[in-house]
């Protein structure tokens, strides 16, 4: 079920029109990986751990793993991670790019975790979705293709009622009230 769960479109963080992240208190292996790699952002706690040790099994990583994995990190180190089973503690996940915070514990990456959520909520509801598919299309596609999609993503947001909120509010230096229009 798990394993179906992850590789089911509808279900997919990528087929999300909202930002997804997650937060990570101690192991992220294997299938808890390939979902990490699936979200967003990523927050984890000093102690936590990564990797894909499905190698080690004699199987390979089936949930999007050896897809995913070079896309949010080097294809060098994903085929070292996939190939040896090596894991990598939260700094080295860090430093590599594969988690956007570590925090020093649990409870601290959480409230990281709801400070990011707090602060996307504040933003355009309509821009997000446009901007995390513009995003997501740059991961599929050549430049100029990716550049034509954020072109008519961004013709998306230009009669939007969020969009001159947004500019009225800037202008009269207060805070937007968007209502996803």
């Amino acid at each position: 079920f798990f394993f179906l769960m992850i590789r089911r479109p509808p279900r997919s963080t990528q087929s999300r029109s909202s930002a997804a992240s997650d937060v990570y208190k101690r192991q992220a292996l294997g299938g808890g990986l390939e979902l990490a790699i699936s979200c967003d952002l990523r927050v984890a706690s000093k102690s936590s751990i990564f990797g894909l040790p499905e190698t080690s099994l004699a199987i390979i990583p089936g949930a999007g793993g050896t897809q995913k994995l070079t896309r949010v990190i080097s294809t060098g180190l994903a085929k070292e991670l996939i190939y040896t089973g090596r894991r990598l503690s939260a700094e080295e996940s860090l430093q590599y790019g594969l988690l956007n915070y570590v925090e020093e514990n649990y409870e601290k990456a959480y409230n990281k975790s709801i400070e990011l959520s707090e602060a996307i909520l504040k933003k355009g509801p309509i821009a997000i979705r446009q901007a995390k598919q513009a995003v997501n299309a740059s991961l599929e596609t050549d430049l100029k293709t990716g550049l034509n999609r954020e072109r008519e993503l961004y013709a998306r947001v230009i009669d939007t009622e969020d969009r001159i909120e947004g500019l009225k509010a800037f202008v009269e230096k207060r805070k937007p009230t968007y209502k996803g229009n």
